[in-house]
Parts: structure tokens; C-alpha cells; sequence
């Protein structure tokens, strides 16, 4: 069991998460992993529907929810009700940032917009995470991340041609929305130190995908071309493909830098094929795609999957597996790197999961506490570290407010 430090750079900072689901909880599971004091808002008697998603559970519970809630605390506060809005505005007052992806104006009827919170806590940063962001004709539409991927210009792109777009297999639109989110927050942080004031860190799935699509934009503003669907393949650059093996694996190569083909050639036992007018420079590959990625398939077939990869190894080829998560387990840079971690977990006792990244040499960041129980955390953040009398407590406990 790998011993884990205590706290972490962002130890100093409070972060008050109030979200569901995906997109504002990865922010601040990312802010968690680097030590800052993640206090999680949930319904009372309901939480976060991350609770029970997911399609395989154990011991009836969900396998999603340990990943994303690890390192943080959870109250319960009704939200909807006057005197939940009142001990809201209470806790966040004394918190460093809010990080928040109800629909647009949600927050604001409630009597919690940035205006009235940042009048008792100026210095707060507030980070809003939203489908469509929180201004424009989109902004009150509801926004999964599955629709940013689509409008954002991923979804287009994914798949085979032959087949409608695909899906990424994750939730990338979230978790880049998210990510720009942490991003986002911890810049303004950054500049609070030299304005003293807190701001609004507006991150939407559609611009968080959008980002993503590199020259995607000026390739039509410029030339008129639009990207298509091109599978294990980008076309005209060659090769750079998942070959097949003997023992029935697959391999991606990809060789398509003029001096990184040369060294492939001679693995191959064909060093003249660097020679070859179809295949001498990078365009003439491009043109003889098909005909070069058969080539290389009919050789890369003679060889199991190790002898392929120690082969690239070798002479300097970037190559790897197509790896599910058996073989990340037996994989020993995986291994030397921690990059999966086990964890312990009061109700699946050992638990395995990704570690923290990225890695700091001096303030590294920790998966230091499992995801907690619905309130688990109730009297200690409300009676401690917000200033609720036992009483103020046990009256809002049977008024449901908590």
C-alpha cells in the first residue's frame, strides 16, 4: 500500500461544490487531488445521483462514485428552501471558490447568484460549468456533455465513415469542461492575490470541446475543408495504424516521420522500401496509404504482439498496445509510475483505481480520503468550521433544511 502525504499545494483552499453528475464534480475532484478542502453540497436524504450510476456495482453501489468523490466531504443542505440559501450563503462566505454547474439562473432564483455572494465574500471565485455557458441564446438550454461533444465538432469526427458518428466510450465533454474549470479557477486565484477580488470562471462543455479541435476551424476558414470520419486512420499521413499480430493482439505504429519509416523498413527486413518512390517522403506515403498499411500488416502478422513491440523498441519506433484495463494492471511502466493506485475503501476494502496527475516533483498530489458517506461530514463542517450553535444545528437537522 503506497503511503499517501496529508495535504497537498492546494491545501489552503476551500471549495464548496455544489453540482451533480459529471461536469462540476471532476473539477473538484481535481482540485481534491491536490489537497485543497472540498466541502460537497448534497440534497438531503438524495445526493448526488453519482451514488448509483454506472453499469457494473458492487456490494449494490456504485464503482463511479468512489473515483469521483474521493477527497471530499459532504453535507446535506436543501437548497430550495429559504433557510437552506441562508446557511448556504453562511458557508460559502468563509470559502475560497464555488464551483457550480446547475443550469444557467438556477443559482441566481435562489438567491445565490455572484452579485449577492460575492457582497459577503469578495475574494470568492466562482467556477460555472454549464452545456452552453452562461450567457448567449444556448445558455438556459439543458446541456449534457454528450450535446457539446456533438455541437463542439467531436462527435463529427469519431468513428468510421461508414457508420454515424461515435462516441467517445467516456464522458470526454464533461471532463474537458471540467478540466478548463480547474484551469479557470486556479488562474483566478492567481490574479486575486494581486486584485484582492474573486470572479466568475464561465466553462462550457461546448467551448471546452471546441478547443480540443485544433485546426479544425481554420482549415474550412482558410481552405474549405471539412474534416470527416477516417477511423483507426488520419488520412495522408503514413503509417500511423493498428496492426494485427500472430497471437491475434493489436499493435498501433506509428512511423510516419521520413527517418522513423527508415528505421521501420529495416525492422521489416526491407530497408528499400525508404527508397521506394511510393513511400520515399511523407506526401508520397500519404498518397499510397492503403497500399503501405497492407505491406506493413502482412509483416506485422508473422510476429506475436511482444516480439512486435520489443521489435519497435528496438529500433526506435513509436508503437503500444491497445490496452484495457487487464493489461494496465500487468503493465510494468504502469506499475513503476503508480499510475494505478490501491486505495482503501470501508466498503469495498481494497480498491484500485487512476492515480493522481499530472506529477509534481516538490508538492505532489494524493488520493488521501475515500468518497464519503451522504452528510457524513454535517456536524464537523457545520458546527465547526461554519459556527452553527448545537442548537441553530439541531433545529435545521428537524426542519429538514440539513
Amino acid at each position: 500500500m503506497t503511503s499517501q502525504p496529508k495535504v497537498g499545494p492546494l491545501a489552503d483552499l476551500t471549495l464548496i461544490e455544489m453540482g451533480t453528475l459529471l461536469a462540476g464534480p471532476f473539477c473538484g475532484q481535481l482540485m481534491g487531488d491536490f489537497g485543497a478542502n472540498v466541502i460537497k453540497v448534497e440534497a438531503p436524504g438524495q445526493g448526488d445521483p453519482m451514488r448509483d450510476w454506472g453499469r457494473e456495482k458492487a456490494h449494490g453501489k456504485s464503482l463511479w462514485w468512489p473515483v469521483i468523490a474521493r477527497n471530499k466531504k459532504s453535507v446535506t443542505l436543501n437548497l430550495r428552501e429559504p433557510a437552506g440559501q441562508a446557511l448556504a450563503r453562511r458557508l460559502i462566505s468563509r470559502a475560497d471558490l464555488l464551483v457550480e454547474n446547475f443550469r444557467p439562473g438556477t443559482l441566481e432564483r435562489w438567491d445565490l447568484g455572484y452579485d449577492t455572494l460575492s457582497g459577503d465574500n469578495p475574494g470568492l471565485v466562482m467556477i460555472r460549468v454549464s452545456g452552453f455557458g452562461q450567457t448567449g441564446p444556448y445558455a438556459k438550454r439543458a446541456g449534457f456533455g454528450a450535446i457539446g461533444e456533438a455541437m463542439g465538432g467531436l462527435r463529427y469526427v469519431c468513428g468510421d465513415p461508414s457508420t454515424p458518428p461515435s462516441r467517445m466510450g467516456i464522458s470526454i465533454g464533461d471532463a474537458l469542461a471540467a478540466t478548463f474549470a480547474c484551469l479557470g479557477g486556479l488562474v483566478a486565484i492567481h490574479a486575486r492575490q494581486s486584485t484582492g477580488r474573486g470572479q466568475v470562471v464561465d466553462s462550457s462543455i461546448i467551448e471546452a470541446v471546441l478547443n480540443m479541435m485544433e485546426s479544425l476551424v481554420t482549415e474550412y476558414d482558410q481552405a474549405g475543408y471539412i474534416r470527416e470520419r477516417t477511423g483507426a486512420i488520419l488520412p495522408n499521413v503514413a503509417p500511423s495504424n493498428v496492426y494485427p499480430t500472430k497471437d491475434g493482439k493489436m499493435l498501433l505504429i506509428a512511423a510516419n516521420q521520413d527517418t522513423v519509416f527508415g528505421r521501420l523498413a529495416e525492422a521489416m527486413g526491407e530497408p528499400g522500401l525508404a527508397a521506394d518512390a511510393r513511400f520515399v517522403s511523407h506526401a508520397a506515403r500519404g498518397q499510397h496509404q492503403q497500399v503501405l498499411d497492407e505491406r506493413i500488416a502482412a509483416w506485422t502478422v508473422t510476429l506475436t504482439a511482444d516480439e512486435l513491440q520489443n521489435s519497435m523498441d528496438e529500433h526506435g519506433i513509436p508503437a503500444g498496445g491497445i490496452y484495457r484495463v487487464p493489461e494496465m494492471l500487468e503493465d510494468a511502466h504502469f506499475r513503476a509510475r503508480e499510475a494505478i493506485i490501491t486505495t482503501l475503501h470501508p466498503t469495498f476494502g481494497e480498491l484500485r483505481m487512476q492515480n493522481v496527475a499530472p506529477k509534481l516533483s516538490e508538492t505532489p498530489g494524493s488520493v488521501r480520503s475515500p468518497a464519503p458517506e451522504l452528510g457524513q461530514h454535517n456536524e464537523e463542517i457545520y458546527l465547526e468550521y461554519v459556527g452553527l450553535s448545537r442548537q441553530e444545528y439541531d433545529d435545521h437537522v428537524g426542519a429538514g433544511v440539513i
